[in-house]
């Protein structure tokens, strides 16, 4: 498939923290699996994200092959770890968002986009030169760069990030990333800085500000403690500059027993966490209940949509 002439492909890929300068634009793939032709692997109305995102009409999803981190516990394995997708031209991800927007979805979601984003931006300028006027969601495992976060200013309305660890030594032996609370620390204070506090609209949907997700892994809830101190610390300094969201549902995954974490988290421990998020004063915001640990909340990768 010839590259589409809106996108500078990247000779030095740089887009993320790990830089690894990869020539996309000769085909070759960098660390995250993304090459030089835009790939997706779904695209739909989408459910289960939080109730101001997806609302009753669902969120119009987007899930882009490749990924930056290496979770071993990643839901989405198939996609961010394995390859799985659809090579499609800027053109028609444009029409995908038109798509979205014409079933009544709230928004435009980006899961997993940052290794895609030149393709992704000029998909946008296209749609909205044809009437996309949707709000746009960046969701992100949250190991992204202050730059990146910068380039997407004026495409990205409500970030949509994990803030997964503050253990360096953690996130090295669970997601291949042991800088990743250096990284995305200033990233998520640039997101909170460049999408302002919460806005909604009359339905309650929201049209701009950031969701902050901790997802609690079953024998560390001290790292998932770190974490919260780090959401309290924001919310202390600004009050409300983000909405925070712990969840529950880990599920063991991909090779997740291979790295101790075979299996899901115990009431006590979730308790433990919810807990410590309400002491800390993050109560304005959403905390799963323990039931939500189930696959069938994790959609089927058969390439709808693309």
């Amino acid at each position: 498939m010839p590259k589409s002439d809106f996108v500078s492909v990247p000779s030095s890929c740089t887009l993320c923290p790990r830089r690894c300068e990869a020539d996309r634009a000769a085909g070759r793939t960098g660390f995250c699996g993304a090459g030089g032709t835009l790939k997706a692997a779904r695209a739909a109305l989408h459910y289960w994200e939080e109730p101001c995102i997806s609302g009753t009409k669902g969120s119009g999803t987007v899930f882009f092959s490749g990924c930056t981190l290496k979770c071993c516990f990643c839901q989405n394995y198939p996609i961010s770890a394995e390859g799985l997708g659809k090579e499609i031209s800027v053109e028609h991800l444009a029409e995908i968002f038109l798509n979205l927007q014409e079933q009544g979805a709230n928004n435009i979601n980006l899961v997993t986009p940052g290794q895609w984003r030149p393709w992704i931006i000029a998909a946008l300028d296209i749609a909205r030169a044809k009437g996309l006027h949707l709000p746009i969601v960046c969701n992100t495992g949250g190991y992204e760069t202050v730059e990146s976060v910068e380039a997407w200013r004026g495409y990205i309305d409500i970030w949509l990030a994990d803030l997964k660890y503050v253990s360096s030594a953690l996130s090295a032996e669970l997601s291949s990333a042991p800088d990743y609370f250096a990284q995305a620390k200033p990233a998520i204070e640039a997101m909170m800085a460049q999408a302002g506090h919460p806005v909604f609209n009359a339905e309650g949907i929201l049209q701009k500000g950031v969701i902050l997700r901790h997802l609690a892994l079953p024998g560390h809830v001290d790292d998932s403690f770190a974490v919260l101190d780090q959401m309290a610390a924001w919310n202390d300094a600004d009050p409300g500059c983000f909405i925070p969201s712990v969840m529950s549902q880990y599920t063991p995954f991909y090779k997740a027993a291979e790295h101790g974490i075979g299996r899901r988290i115990t009431t006590y421990e979730y308790r433990r966490v919810v807990n410590y998020a309400m002491d800390k004063g993050l109560a304005q915001g959403y905390m799963q209940q323990k039931s939500s640990a189930k696959e069938e909340y994790t959609p089927s990768f058969d390439l709808t949509g693309v």
